[in-house]
C-alpha cells in the first residue's frame, strides 16, 4: 500500500474503530458538489446522514475526490470509522440499509472492510474522469443533465490529436483555475486522454496521477475548441509551456463530467483494497 500522506489515526482509534472504504455514485445536479457546504447542499452531509440514521457515533466520511457543483461520479470512493461495539451490520447488508436512507440520486454500490491506514484520497494513486459531449444540432433530453452540448461539427481527428499532446507529465496550471489554497505543485501525468465516439455521443476518458481543480474540464473545453478550429492541436504544447490559465482554453460546463473510478495500488497478500475501483464498485483491471 502506498504510504499515506495524511497524519496517521491514533493507536487508539486503530483498536477501536474499524475502517470500510465505500463506493458511492451520485447524480450531482442537485448538490454543490461533494463536500458539506455552509449554503447548499453537498452529497458527503446526505451520505453522512444517513450513516448516523446507523450509528450513535455519526461517522465523518472522508472522499478520494472533490467534485463541483453539478459534476456526477460513478465511483467516487470515501472511507469512514465504526467504533466496534456498533459494527453489527455485514458490508453487504450496510449497503441495502445506507441506500435505504438516501435520496434516489445517491447510491452505495459497495462497502469493504480496510486496513486502518487505508485513506480514500491519500492511498490513491490515479484518478479516471469521464466528459460527454452530445454533438447534434438538436440536444438529447434523456442526457440533458449529463452531456454538453455541442450543436456545431466537431473535427473528431484534431481532436484525438489534441488529446495526445497531453500525455505524459506536464506542468498544467495554464489548464486550471486557482483553488482558493496553496498547491505544492501543479505538475500531473496524464497516463490517458482519448475520445471515443458512439453515434452522436462523445466521450473523452482522462486518466492521470491526479488532478488540479477544474483541470479535466479546461482539457476538454480546450479540445472542443479545436474540433472547432479555434485551436490547433500543435498549440497544446504551447498553452501548457505558458503556466497562464488565458493562454488555454474555455472550462466546459460542469454536468458532463463523471468521476468514474478510482486507482490504488495492487493488491497485496493480506491487502483490502483492490487495485481500483470501477462504476459498479467491482475490482477491475
Amino acid at each position: 500500500m502506498a504510504s499515506c500522506r495524511a497524519a496517521p489515526s491514533s493507536q487508539r482509534e486503530r483498536s477501536d474503530a474499524i475502517r470500510f472504504k465505500m463506493v458511492v455514485a451520485f447524480d450531482g445536479t442537485r448538490y454543490e458538489g461533494w463536500q458539506v457546504q455552509t449554503m447548499g447542499t453537498g452529497v458527503q452531509a446526505k451520505v453522512e446522514a444517513a450513516l448516523a440514521a446507523l450509528f450513535p457515533s455519526g461517522p465523518r466520511v472522508h472522499s478520494s475526490s472533490r467534485t463541483d457543483t453539478g459534476v456526477h461520479a460513478l465511483g467516487m470512493v470515501a472511507h469512514f470509522d465504526i467504533p466496534r461495539p456498533e459494527c453489527r451490520i455485514p458490508p453487504r447488508q450496510l449497503v441495502l440499509a445506507l441506500n435505504a436512507h438516501l435520496p434516489s440520486d445517491i447510491r452505495v454500490f459497495s462497502i469493504q472492510r480496510v486496513a486502518p491506514q487505508f485513506h480514500a484520497r491519500f492511498s490513491a494513486i490515479g484518478k479516471q474522469y469521464r466528459y460527454q459531449v452530445w454533438n447534434h444540432p438538436a440536444m438529447n433530453p434523456l442526457l440533458r443533465f449529463t452531456a454538453w452540448h455541442v450543436p456545431r461539427r466537431l473535427d473528431l481527428r484534431a481532436m484525438q490529436e489534441a488529446a495526445a499532446r497531453f500525455l505524459g507529465t506536464h506542468d498544467f496550471r495554464a489548464f486550471s483555475a486557482n483553488p482558493g489554497y496553496p498547491r505544492e505543485s501543479t505538475v500531473r501525468t496524464v497516463r490517458r486522454c482519448e475520445w471515443r465516439r458512439q453515434g452522436c455521443l462523445l466521450t473523452c476518458i482522462i486518466e492521470a496521477d491526479g488532478f488540479l481543480y477544474k483541470m479535466c474540464r479546461a482539457m476538454v473545453g480546450t479540445m472542443i475548441q479545436v474540433g472547432l478550429g479555434k485551436h490547433r492541436p500543435e498549440d497544446i504544447p504551447r498553452m501548457l509551456a505558458s503556466g497562464d490559465r488565458r493562454a488555454a482554453g474555455m472550462t466546459a460546463p460542469a454536468h458532463g463530467l463523471i468521476l468514474w473510478k478510482v486507482f490504488y495500488p495492487m493488491r497485496k497478500a493480506g491487502a483490502d483494497q483492490p487495485a481500483d475501483t470501477g462504476p459498479a464498485g467491482q475490482a477491475s483491471s
